[in-house]
């Protein structure tokens, strides 16, 4: 994350919303969401969910230095694309 009340922490990308360009990243972002009792079988309980944040306070982790990078796409001689660092590893 690089801004907002999580700014700093890291976690990997639990699912992605393209429609509303959001993502939800395991243990970023929880909010803690009161369940009402609706049967003998379910109580009612305090539950912490994660929450989606918007792409552009994401980024990502250089493998080797794990501080955070853009990205590039580099191509090589067959055509295949292949996701780089723009630090210079690639991803």
């Amino acid at each position: 994350m690089i801004a907002g009340k999580d700014r700093g922490t890291t976690g990997t990308i639990a699912s992605v919303l393209t429609k509303e360009n959001k993502v939800v990243i395991d243990g970023v972002n929880i909010v803690k969401k009161h369940r009402r009792a609706t049967s003998r079988s379910r109580s009612g309980q305090i539950v912490e969910k994660a929450m989606p944040v918007h792409v552009s306070n994401v980024m990502a982790l250089d493998p080797k230095t794990g501080k955070r990078t853009r990205i590039a796409i580099k191509r090589g001689k067959d055509g295949a694309r292949e996701r780089v660092a723009k630090s210079g590893s690639a991803l």
